[in-house]
């Protein structure tokens, strides 16, 4: 059983998941974000790339969208053979400077704009409403293939002319008649939305996706929640609005009015914190290092302080199983995604290593975001990939130090004190008098010795004066050359470093 809270309190709008006690999912909303996934816009075609098979499309960001041939709307609905429709151009389909109705599947990262898609969907508690589908497709994590079938022929039955639908796992058990008041529902609303399209001139948003609320209630099922608890009045009115269909879970819903942060009092901004962290222990002892890059993350297991009870092979195997369970927290925890490689502790036993593999994937089935375990390679190393819809928590909390430009370690004294070094060889012979060195007082020791026993062999050779000034605020890396020029002004120059 689930149970969600929301932060509402403040402009940071927060959501947690918890399963078993422990967070498994962590949603963070700002105003300033301006999330844009599932929002709809109609845009205008600026470039066609029949070598890339895509096309860039203006929807009034300061990025253009990137839209695939496969992605198009009257290439989903060409009726030919596939092989013969895979080799047609996308400038076939689509011309520069012709207005399409496109849907961000996924957020812009770093250089790339957002991905677009033609086909677009609007999705229920129980349903994926595409207006313009063409076909019904239900979901594989149905308890009995009869049952996705017997789905599948009501999906055939509910749908009007080129519409189509995608039936969730939140459908059985379900009435026909419960899904088809949704369907009713949705497909209102893209004909209000048909309306407004017609009068609107690209590029321009046509229909705004959900807030964290609405699209936090209506991923989960209704039947897997225990509790939810809201630390404002009006979000929690809102939901008993969204609720009132539901009786047994309005009755789980809870206004939290305590002083201290929500997230305090049920120890999840600890948990937040700690998902921002590289290592992660274990509850036996043993730990994760996790290195995200953009497009891949490395995770790597250790036994760290676990040493087991038996021998070798049961102590790999238990820290193996143990980590793969974690890891798949930790994935939707951070909502990891692109490429992962994970290094397991080697394990020489192909039985070891089915265990591990099938205790992964087992732990992977929670995970609402589409995985794909690949299996594990002659390295030992299991590849997989997670979808990458927006950005991951370390990318919506943090950012790149300044100092070390985001590779996670900086020069060292002597490292540094030598490039200082190598800097003021260049000044050597120079028509001036003196130069005023700000530097690190760390570096400075290093580079001048304890006494600037260094400094005056060093003014002697070069044939000018170094006036230094070492300051202990610098940060790593920072070291300036402030002055070159006569001694005297040199000298005012430094009095006024120390002076501020």
């Amino acid at each position: 059983m689930k149970k969600i809270y929301f932060n509402m309190a403040t402009r940071e709008r927060r959501a947690a998941v918890v399963e078993h006690e422990r967070v498994v999912e962590l949603m963070v909303e700002r105003a300033l974000q301006n999330r844009i996934v599932s929002n709809v816009y109609r845009g205008r075609v600026v470039n066609v790339l029949p070598g890339m098979q895509a096309a860039f499309v203006d929807i009034g960001r300061e990025k253009n969208g990137f839209l695939y041939r496969d992605d198009l709307l009257s290439f989903h609905l060409l009726d030919e053979d596939e092989n013969k429709k895979k080799q047609r151009s996308i400038s076939e389909f689509v011309k520069q400077g012709e207005e399409v109705i496109v849907q961000v599947t996924k957020e812009g990262f770093g250089t790339k704009g957002p991905r677009l898609s033609g086909v677009v969907s609007f999705p229920g508690q129980f349903i994926v409403y595409m207006p313009e589908g063409g076909y019904v497709g239900v979901s594989r994590r149905f308890s009995s293939e009869r049952e996705r079938e017997r789905w599948r022929k009501i999906g055939d039955e509910l749908i009007e002319g080129k519409e189509g639908l995608i039936i969730r796992t939140s459908c059985e058990g379900q009435a026909k008649e419960e899904i088809e008041r949704e369907l009713k529902f949705l497909r209102k609303c893209w004909q209000e939305l048909w309306k407004k399209e017609k009068s609107s001139k690209a590029p321009a948003l046509i229909h705004q996706d959900s807030g964290l609320i609405e699209r936090m209630i209506r991923d989960f099922s209704y039947d897997d929640i225990a509790e939810i608890v809201v630390d404002n009045i009006d979000e929690y009115q809102l939901l008993k609005e969204l609720l009132e269909p539901y009786p047994a879970l309005q009755e789980t819903l809870r206004l939290y009015r305590e002083k201290e942060n929500i997230f305090s009092a049920y120890g999840i901004e600890k948990e937040l914190e700690r998902a921002l962290r590289r290592q992660v222990w274990l509850k036996n002892g043993a730990y994760l290092m996790i290195d995200q890059t953009e497009a891949l993350t490395v995770i790597d297991v250790n036994t760290g302080k676990f040493t087991g009870k038996t021998d070798l092979h049961d102590t790999v195997r238990k820290t193996n199983s143990e980590a793969a369970k974690e890891i798949a927290r930790q994935l939707r925890l951070r909502d990891i995604s692109g490429i992962i490689v994970i290094d397991f502790i080697d394990m020489k036993r192909e039985g070891d290593r089915e265990h591990v593999l099938t205790v992964f994937e087992k732990a992977l089935k929670n995970d609402r975001t589409k995985t794909n375990v690949l299996g594990i390679t002659g390295l030992g190393l299991v590849e997989m990939t997670r979808k990458k819809v927006r950005q991951n928590l370390q990318a919506s909390l943090s950012k790149s130090c300044p100092t070390c430009a985001g590779k996670g370690v900086v020069l060292s004294d002597e490292a540094q004190a030598f490039k200082i070094e190598r800097q003021l060889w260049e000044h050597r012979g120079m028509d001036e008098d003196a130069l005023v060195l700000e530097l690190p007082s760390s570096v400075s020791t290093v580079l001048f010795g304890v006494k600037g026993e260094h400094l005056k062999r060093l003014e002697e050779v070069l044939g000018f004066r170094i006036l230094v000034y070492p300051n202990k605020k610098l940060t790593e890396e920072s070291y300036a050359i402030r002055y070159v020029g006569e001694l005297s002004e040199a000298t005012a120059q430094l009095e006024r470093l120390k002076a501020n």
